[in-house]
């Protein structure tokens, strides 16, 4: 897997040679913002000829791990100005790998006004003029039959929608599934940079592939076999994620008090029946039709969180139909009703944009008058209007900062510009260090403390507390960065952080793989020198510690039912990179 290719939509030509030495070992998140960080003006306009977005498979992808099937997506952020890497399932990583391709960059942009196609098959790499029925707003999903049709049904594609045409800021990359559903590459509006390189999408056909070769086979399978049986032995991976998906949170979230609701005014609620994961499932059982309980992002998934939403019709209607979406909608905007919840969680993938920063937005948005609390109607059609764009499509689609300054709002739930996810942190305090301090702006997975704050997963940490928070914070900053880079799904971590011989099975896997002898020291420090590479480039684009911060708000508003506010000081916070 050492193809390197570059696609110059300037001058539209396509360049493929080795990988340069410098990123040899490192794949997926390593390989994107180690690039990013490299070869990006830090100060570039993020939408700008100078900015470069690269896709990169991690270092197992493409063989038969459980899991690895992840792709990162690096670039400068339109959102939030820092680095950037957006992580999706679907089938384009594997794809990627198993025909050699260890990264392919586009950069500059187009003179003419025109949206173009990337053709990429063990020829190449071809440029070819975008269909004009998948332009001016069409929808995701007929985007994806349109594409199928033309190029083949076991394609993998990755696609700006109607937002990244309009460069919004929440524009994700959507990818096509194996069952031909919607995958998201969805936090930073690296949709909108797609868009700016006026790329419309993507299509990989892997046909005469040679497939990953291993360098040691029989250890290799006995490893995986070890990692596997981790993964259905942790009764997070194993049983919960698979029955209820990740919306079996809600009611976790909300008895633990750290469930956001109405805009981060309270920390539980008291329709959390009506939303739950245990709801979900029973609502998919119950009207069977298109309906699944558990299903795979990606081939070789065996977590298979996700699942097949129906309507009462049994007829399919949104896939991955996730916790934060569920929450940012359901407890934040107070909509009540989870059909609701499903209608518009399917046009946000249609139009293309991030399901968290858009559904911050519309709370932020119904707070500042622009749509009626709890109002799923009212919330589908805005959504729908980004695809056209009306003004309120725009401003919705700009994201939940955008969204605070056009209603004059100082309660807007932001790191440097990115919508805080679905975890308040007064009262799990762990994740709010994650929120101020990751490179990536406010996101949950750089740093996922809710594993151990609340789940209990390697170890606990009273989520009220402060005390063992920096190093709860700083040691899953580091080992995310890491597993960002192997391909795998992050939701590996809750068995590999209580399973000693399933960790140790994912360092063996590299190792059979490459014909190396790294150790978890090893591990460890590369993921150490990404984030020093991620914050290296946020330097030099403007960014200092004090945009580590959380909003000013959770310093003196409590959060009921705990009544716990956020009092961490600047000091304190900074201690988590220092290592």
């Amino acid at each position: 897997m050492n193809k390197f290719i570059r696609v110059n939509m300037t001058t539209k030509e396509v360049v493929t040679g080795e990988a340069p030495e410098k990123y040899a070992g490192l794949a997926g998140r390593a390989l994107t913002s180690n690039f990013v960080n490299d070869e990006v003006k830090p100060t570039c306009h993020p939408l700008g000829k100078n900015n470069k977005l690269i896709f990169a498979p991690g270092l197992l992808s493409g063989t038969s791990a459980s899991q690895s099937g992840r792709l990162s997506v690096g670039a400068k952020s339109p959102l939030t100005g820092t680095i950037k890497e957006s992580n999706t399932g679907g089938t384009f990583s594997q794809k990627m790998a198993k025909m050699g391709i260890k990264a392919l960059v586009i950069e500059g942009m187009p003179e003419e006004d025109k949206f173009y196609v990337l053709k990429i098959d063990m020829n190449g790499v071809t440029i070819e003029d975008a269909p004009a029925e998948i332009l001016g707003g069409c929808g995701n999903y007929e985007a994806l039959k349109v594409l199928s049709a033309k190029y083949g049904a076991k394609v993998g594609i990755a696609l700006a929608g109607p937002a990244g045409e309009y460069r919004l800021p929440t524009a994700n990359i959507s990818f096509k599934d194996p069952e031909g559903n919607i995958r998201s590459a969805g936090r930073g509006g690296l949709g909108a940079v797609l868009g700016s390189k006026k790329v419309k999408a993507l299509v990989i056909d892997d046909t005469g592939a040679p497939g990953v070769t291993l360098a040691k086979p029989e250890e290799f399978r006995a490893a995986a076999k070890a990692f596997a049986k981790a993964l259905t032995t942790h009764p997070v991976t194993g049983q919960a994620l698979p029955a209820y998906g990740t919306d079996v949170l809600v009611n976790i979230l909300n008895e633990a008090g750290g469930l956001p609701a109405k805009n981060f005014t309270a920390g539980r609620i008291g329709w959390n029946d009506k939303i739950s994961g245990e709801t979900m499932n029973a609502t998919i059982t119950e009207r069977g039709g298109d309906g699944k309980v558990s299903h795979g992002c990606h081939a070789g998934c065996i977590i298979r969180c996700s699942q097949w939403y129906p309507d009462k019709d049994g007829k399919y209607v949104t896939s991955g139909f996730e916790y934060e979406t569920v929450w940012a909608l359901g407890a934040d905007a107070c909509i009540q009703d989870l059909d609701d919840i499903a209608y518009i969680d399917r046009a946000m993938d249609d139009v293309g944009v991030d399901a968290i920063d858009v559904s911050v937005a519309v709370a932020t948005a119904m707070e500042g008058g622009l749509l009626p609390w709890g109002d799923g109607k009212a919330t589908l059609e805005a959504i729908k209007q980004i695809a056209i764009p009306t003004p309120l499509g725009r401003i919705i689609g700009g994201g939940t900062a955008i969204v605070g300054k056009v209603c004059g709002l100082f309660r807007t739930p932001v790191v440097k510009d990115q919508a805080i996810p679905a975890y308040d942190p007064r009262a799990i305090k762990g994740i709010g260090l994650t929120y101020a301090t990751t490179p990536m702006g406010a996101d949950h997975t750089s740093g996922y403390c809710i594993a151990t704050n609340i789940l209990k997963v390697g170890g606990y940490v009273d989520p009220l507390k402060k005390e063992g928070q920096v190093e709860l914070s700083r040691n899953l900053q580091i080992a995310t960065a890491a597993v960002d880079s192997t391909g795998m799904c992050l939701f590996i971590a809750f068995a590999i952080l209580d399973i000693p011989e399933g960790f140790n099975a994912l360092v063996d896997m590299i190792n059979a793989r490459y014909g190396l002898s790294l150790t978890a020291d090893d591990v460890t420090a590369l993921g150490k020198s990404i984030l020093k590479a991620e914050r290296a480039f946020n330097a030099a684009a403007g960014f200092t510690n004090a945009h580590d911060r959380l909003p000013e708000f959770f310093e003196y508003e409590p959060c009921p039912p705990h009544n716990a506010v956020w009092d961490f000081t600047p000091e304190e916070i900074d201690e988590v990179f220092n290592f």
